[in-house]
């Protein structure tokens, strides 16, 4: 199944995404819900964030390609408040120097997850999809805390929807900017899978319905600069595609 979060009618509804078409979904997505007959064109459709999440985790330095490998998995936060989803334009802080792309595949949480070992994961984790962790790199060396760096406004891109028959030992992902290719990597690169850092993250935080886990980006990232397009693309899941300006 793809899940799709759409906005129709001025609300935030659910779709399967169906081939070329939608079908709108009654109820929760993550709980109990039914799939309608109601149609609506994929293209055209204007695509969402596929999850409302209460909290981010992003893990860092989780590729040895992008950084000496650590110890124990190293998760950070980034907030809903930078959440955008496809086509929305990314946007470069007026004193932001340099503003990097990250490609990463994205964890939705589909169940309530605390205290779970790795055997446990699946069963918590709705699906997956494509993620963008923005970052401003000066203000990442600059500030203990990457608070800004990570979580300015529109910094947060994830989509285009939610692919839940996935297995995320061996996911094959890459980053093209301008239509080069910039990364490109696969899950079994990672230094710690996709579920030991679920895991880790459970036996501190407990993880809701809808959160995300951003699981790492490899290799060396590429510089945005406003009129790019930068596009993540999953196997398995589609392509993230956004537009990059100036914030105003």
């Amino acid at each position: 199944m793809r899940l799709a979060r759409i906005e129709h009618d001025g609300d935030a509804v659910y779709a399967s995404v169906d081939g070329d078409q939608l079908l709108l979904i009654d109820g929760n997505p993550f709980g109990s819900h039914s799939v309608t007959d109601t149609a609506l064109p994929l293209d055209g459709a204007t695509l969402l964030c596929p999850s409302q999440p209460s909290k981010i985790l992003a893990m860092a330095v989780n590729y040895r390609s992008h950084g000496e490998p650590v110890a124990v998995p190293q998760p950070f936060l980034k907030t809903p408040s930078s959440v955008i989803g496809p086509e929305v334009a990314i946007e470069l802080p007026r004193d932001a120097e340099r503003v990097d792309e990250e490609g990463e595949v994205v964890a939705v949480i589909g169940r309530r997850t605390r205290n779970i070992t790795v055997d446990q994961v699946d069963a918590h984790v709705f699906g997956y999809t494509c993620g963008n962790d923005v970052s401003a790199r000066d203000w990442q060396r600059a500030d203990r805390q990457w608070w800004r760096a990570k979580s300015a406004d529109t910094f947060t891109v994830v989509g285009p929807w939610i692919e839940t028959d996935l297995d995320p030992a061996a996911v094959g992902f890459r980053a093209r900017l301008n239509g080069e290719s910039v990364q490109e990597a696969n899950t079994s690169e990672l230094v710690f899978s996709i579920r030991e850092c679920i895991a880790f993250i459970s036996q501190a935080m407990t993880l809701e319905p809808g959160d995300l886990v951003f699981t790492g980006t490899p290799g060396t990232t590429a510089q945005l600069s406003a009129g790019d397009v930068i596009e993540v693309e999953v196997d398995g899941v589609g392509v993230l595609r956004n537009p990059v300006v100036d914030a105003p």
